[in-house]
């Protein structure tokens, strides 16, 4: 896993102090070499987190053979041995090992559409020094991160927003409004969308090419529109388990491909716990397996983790922390995250991130799972909810109003308190969110932004015309959720610490194949993920897979009354940290006043907002100095 930057001015050459600054402030992502490239008006910058052919022979900015083409890269690209293959010809001499190369000499021979050929995940950028045409790509899925900024002036892209802060600190000035309405209702910011309104991120499965007649972006992969095979609904089990065998087989043992230690991330829930299944099966020693535990038994999974441990006889490591440990993990969390990020989760996934990083370089996870195969509660909700249709339209019409104004942060609990048969409880719970939420934004950034559904709404209807409600759910959490919040979380986090993550159950086979599956084999008889446990039962104990699915939780609620309750008074108390943000102060010290009273629990937009003002006070940059003196009291 690497940190790539570069830019083309438009004004002048290269300053090339600065692009080594910039590619600097992406150390963490690549502690085991740097380099730069710099030529007239073009540079771009490389830091290298050495896994496949560790050697000099890997080192980036990388030409190709002819001197032609140039490269930055961060990823890896699972079947480059394959499209080696397809290249060689019988008498091209590589110079490396590296899947580097390979992207290099595919972009060479099949232009922009060399993406189609690559398995894995991926950002990188190459320049053609002859027609000076600038490339750049994603991996389908959004595993890796670009952020860009273009203008008359230059295009720059990076890893992270702070990289290109470095290139340009006046790109944190002003903040986009639509972004925060985005954040506040989901907890996240949306592709193409940036906190920061001069920078956009290039959205999965997309490549851009920036030449003389200016930029242009496209798709080139879209999973939403595969058509579930309705032919599956009357094929045998068996068969269908051994075809999800295969593929998720494949998926591993391609990913257990590297010249540096490995490991994997076991929370004791399905996912993880079959990817780990699959690496023993493939792995002649022992794997190495992380957990984290906690000491407030209400939130601790390590004793599912350490079951599936035994059985499967890995090298298991569990930390045990405190509530307060993960809160020691502020400053990391406020360094790394350079846009304001909600979810909570990744306090623990830092934790298991260090853990990790003191025995392997390399972390297989569990993630796309739930999206893939209908985990999360809430699609079982939905499917419930298809009654709704037979509804007068009024009740509709209020139903519509309160579940799409809830976010997935908050929608979780509204599923939970609704398997409960608690329905009244549900949609009161629903209604305050609204309310809270029109208070703490203000009006004028209300009418001239749009909400999520809107943006939801628009996606789906790249969706097949007969999915059901819980499908088109789960192909909008894989389109936007899952890169922009779960995936940003591991990527961030484990990068903290150097270390790389791999998404076995994202493999492009293994998604499209999944998304072929109909409902059926998801959601069954009121069971989450029917087939995906199915295969986990042929080599993981029943009894151990079926337990009642959590998550990496960890509580805010209590924390708002707790150890966060003085931050939040100072933060929420002090009108100069809400000085030009669109955010009310007296509707968060009311949420406040709520929440510590226990009239009713306020903790998402508290601790969004929270999150929010600790990152406009102190906005993202390589280096503390380059912060305008001004953000240091609020924007």
């Amino acid at each position: 896993m690497c940190g790539i930057v570069g830019i083309v001015d438009f004004q002048s050459n290269v300053d090339l102090e600065r692009l080594r600054e910039a590619a600097a402030a992406l150390r963490l992502r690549g502690p085991d070499d740097a380099g730069v490239w710099a030529s007239e008006n073009v540079g771009l910058g490389h830091r290298r987190l050495s896994i496949i052919d560790v050697s000099p022979s890997g080192h980036q900015p990388m030409f190709s053979a002819d001197g032609r083409y140039v490269i930055v890269y961060n990823g890896e690209i699972y079947n480059f041995r394959e499209i080696r293959q397809l290249l060689d010809g019988g008498d091209r001499r590589w110079r490396s090992q590296s899947d580097t190369e390979v992207i290099l000499e595919a972009y060479a021979r099949w232009g922009p559409s060399c993406v189609e050929h690559f398995h894995g995940m991926f950002a990188f950028a190459i320049w053609d020094c002859q027609t000076r045409v600038m490339y750049a790509a994603r991996d389908r899925m959004g595993v890796k991160p670009i952020y860009y900024h273009h203008s008359s002036d230059c295009f720059a892209f990076a890893s992270r927003p702070r990289a290109l802060l470095a290139l340009n600190p006046g790109w944190s000035d002003p903040l986009d409004e639509q972004a925060i309405r985005f954040y506040f209702e989901s907890g996240y910011v949306p592709a193409p969308y940036s906190v920061f309104r001069a920078m956009r991120k290039l959205p999965p499965a997309h490549w851009l090419l920036l030449d003389a007649s200016g930029l242009q972006l496209r798709r080139y992969w879209d999973y939403r529109q595969i058509a579930t095979e309705h032919s599956w609904e009357h094929r045998r089990e068996d068969d269908l388990l051994d075809e999800l065998d295969e593929i998720l087989s494949r998926s591993v043992r391609s990913r257990m491909i590297s010249d540096v230690p490995l490991g994997a991330f076991l929370s004791g829930g399905i996912d993880s716990s079959i990817v780990v299944a699959m690496m023993a099966k493939f792995s002649q020693e022992p794997v190495k397996t992380f957990t984290i535990g906690f000491e407030n038994k209400a939130y601790d999974e390590s004793r599912h983790a350490e079951a599936v441990a035994r059985h499967l006889g890995t090298e298991h490591f569990c930390e045990e922390m405190r509530i307060d440990d993960l809160l020691e993990l502020k400053p990391t969390f406020s360094r790394e995250f350079d846009e304001p990020f909600f979810d909570s989760s990744a306090f623990p996934t830092m934790a298991v991130s260090r853990l990790a990083r003191r025995h392997v370089t390399v972390s297989l996870s569990g993630d796309g799972g739930d999206e893939l195969f209908g985990g999360y509660p809430y699609y079982e909700v939905t499917r419930r909810l298809a009654s709704v249709y037979r509804l007068p339209t009024a009740v509709r019409s209020f139903l519509a109003s309160v579940t799409g104004i809830a976010p997935n942060h908050r929608l979780n609990l509204l599923s939970a308190a609704m398997r409960q048969g608690n329905v009244i409880e549900a949609f009161c719970f629903a209604r305050s969110v609204a309310k809270d939420f029109d208070a703490v934004l203000t009006p004028e950034v209300l009418r001239r932004t749009v909400g999520l559904q809107e943006l939801f709404a628009e996606a789906a209807k790249m969706c097949p015309a007969d999915l059901s409600a819980p499908e088109i759910a789960m192909r909008l959490d894989g389109f936007y959720t899952l890169p922009d919040d779960y995936l940003q979380k591991v990527d961030v986090a484990s990068m903290a610490f150097s270390l790389e993550s791999r998404e076995p159950l994202l493999d492009q086979d293994l998604v499209e194949w999944a998304m072929r599956l109909p409902l059926k084999w998801k959601l069954r008889g009121g069971q989450a993920k029917y087939l995906l446990r199915r295969l986990a039962y042929r080599y993981i104990p029943r009894k151990i897979v079926d337990r009642p699915k959590r998550g990496f939780e960890v509580p805010i609620a209590n924390w708002l009354k707790g150890p966060l309750q003085p931050w939040a008074n100072i933060a929420f108390n002090d009108s100069e940290s809400f000085k030009n943000i669109p955010l009310v102060q007296d509707s968060f010290c009311k949420l406040l006043n709520i929440h510590k009273s226990g009239e009713r629990r306020a903790h998402p937009l508290l601790w969004a907002g929270l999150i929010f003002l600790g990152f406009v006070n102190g906005l993202p940059s390589a280096d503390e100095e380059l912060i305008p003196s001004r953000l240091q009291h609020g924007i």
